[in-house]
């Protein structure tokens, strides 16, 4: 009671200007959490914020990011970055920069704690710097068509990743799908403000989407409604439209999931050169991937969900990008997969929840054992091989997105851990039982929870929608009512009887 009543008044008084301490998710418990959910969110993004540092999160000198970087297992302090990126690190970046441009004060909070007016022109700065590298790739690698591989980003003039020459890829940590529309949002923060200098930055990010926009089809269609997961490139250095030039899919893995790979899909109905009969195509190839299921376990449900790949909190990633929630069912729907996420995590007794993540660090070679992909809940996913000895912090936004108070007592919970706190905020995962943890920070595992307390990009997706005018077409795809009735194909099979005799024809 004691210790309750000091806490108490230590929150009433509690000064949001204030320096947290690096631990302090040991001073809040889970009642505080939900009792004073913005003041945790302001300790939270001041101590995220310590990732974005030149050569731990970022190169200053091209604006690219970096994957992440590994931490000492001692001290915490970083020691090897890793030197690639992908353009889901990029959309996470840009996503933040878009808000902070837009005056979020909490993402000025990451940004620039002790100015937290400077943060729109900070990220401004950097989005210009960003476009200029864009921009050289695009000269030295035209084949891409303006999209970016897993790249190399360490060096002034980026360039593709070992491996990914002559080839760009559309799923798990896609070049394209998310980067897109945080592209689209921030161009959107930018021209809002009342600044040529941002306007014309804005100019400039439109022409490069204007363009990778053209070159969609060429690139990832081969008809049918098929788009390649992987594309195999004749030659990088040739442009897209050079005789010589040519795409095909490197294998029969196509990208037609509607979690993440449905923010491409939706780019390609709003932006593309495709025929009307080939966007309606897109949808019909990629609905029978969309299906429903129950979550029943331990007592809970049953909890009528969309069946998920894994049902990792990573699918959710185009929640922080589209208005979804603007059509109430499917709102309805994807809040009840949060029922299903926290729930399981309860049913099962885990003290997190699970997401597509980078697994333990081994102490004796400091090395990361691996990448888990298959962590989600069986028992509503089509993938039913899974691995659940891992949690991770950012498996707690897709709850942020609809009760920060209840989504950041899940990251809570798991930050508590021992080493799940370092010099630069949260861990990227910690075993179930605690003894190991991945020291490891990246984007994907901090700034999407970052990110989703911002509200994602959605607001700002959706102003633009209005103004491009194609808003309300989004709407009805979503709800399923640019379907139209069906007529009959099948008749009733003529079995031998007679027709009465009083009715002929």
């Amino acid at each position: 009671m004691i210790y309750s009543t000091r806490r108490f008044l230590a929150l009433a008084c509690y000064k949001r200007n204030d320096k947290p301490s690096c631990r302090f998710g040991l001073e809040w418990s889970q009642q505080d959490v939900l009792d004073h959910t913005d003041d945790f969110i302001w300790d939270l993004l001041y101590w995220e914020g310590k990732f974005h540092q030149n050569d731990v999160a970022y190169n200053t000198a091209n604006g690219m990011s970096y994957d992440g970087t590994q931490l000492d297992w001692k001290s915490g302090k970083r020691t090897t970055k890793h030197t690639f990126s992908a353009a889901s690190k990029e959309a996470l970046q840009i996503m933040l920069y878009a808000q902070a441009i837009s005056g979020s004060k909490e993402a000025a909070r990451f940004l620039t704690p002790q100015n937290l007016g400077a943060a729109p022109g900070f990220a401004a700065t950097i989005m210009e710097t960003k476009l200029k590298t864009y921009l050289q790739f695009n000269e030295t690698y035209p084949g891409f068509g303006g999209y970016l591989p897993w790249i190399k980003t360490d060096i002034q003039d980026i360039k593709p990743q070992d491996g990914w020459d002559n080839r760009i890829k559309g799923w798990a940590n896609s070049v394209y799908r998310e980067l897109i529309w945080a592209v689209y949002a921030c161009i959107e923060a930018l021209q809002k403000q009342p600044n040529a200098k941002f306007h014309k930055i804005a100019d400039g990010w439109q022409d490069w989407l204007d363009y990778v926009a053209s070159t969609a089809a060429e690139i990832f269609y081969i008809g049918k409604g098929r788009v390649c997961a992987v594309t195999e490139i004749a030659d990088q250095t040739l442009p897209v439209d050079d005789p010589k030039q040519s795409y095909k899919c490197e294998t029969e893995t196509y990208l037609d999931d509607p979690y993440e790979g449905e923010l491409f899909t939706y780019f390609l109905q709003f932006f593309s050169k495709l025929s009307k009969a080939d966007k309606k195509k897109l949808w019909e190839y990629k609905r029978p991937k969309l299906e429903k299921t129950e979550y029943s376990q331990g007592g809970v449900g049953p909890i009528t969900v969309r069946k998920g790949f894994w049902f990792s909190s990573h699918e959710i990633w185009n929640q922080l990008e589209l208005p979804y929630y603007d059509v109430d069912i499917v709102r309805r729907l994807f809040l009840n997969g949060e029922r299903a996420r926290t729930c399981n995590s309860v049913v099962t007794k885990s003290p997190g929840l699970y997401a597509s993540v980078n697994n333990s660090t081994d102490p004796e070679t400091d090395t990361i054992i691996g990448y888990i992909s298959p962590a989600g809940i069986p028992s509503i996913a089509s993938q039913k091989d899974q691995y659940h000895d891992v949690i991770t912090p950012y498996g707690a936004f897709p709850v942020v997105l609809f009760d920060k108070g209840v989504g950041l007592a899940w990251w809570r919970n798991m930050i508590v851990g021992k080493k799940m706190q370092n010099p630069y905020g949260s861990t990227e995962s910690t075993r179930v039982d605690g003894e190991l943890v991945s020291a490891l920070v990246t984007w994907d595992s901090k700034v999407t929870t970052v990110v989703a307390l911002l509200g994602g990009v959605v607001d700002l997706v959706r102003d633009r929608m209005r103004s491009d005018g194609i808003y309300n077409e989004f709407l009805k795809i979503t709800e399923g009512e640019d379907i139209d009735l069906c007529l009959p194909k099948e008749k009733v099979p003529d079995a031998g009887l007679k027709d009465f005799t009083a009715c002929r024809a």
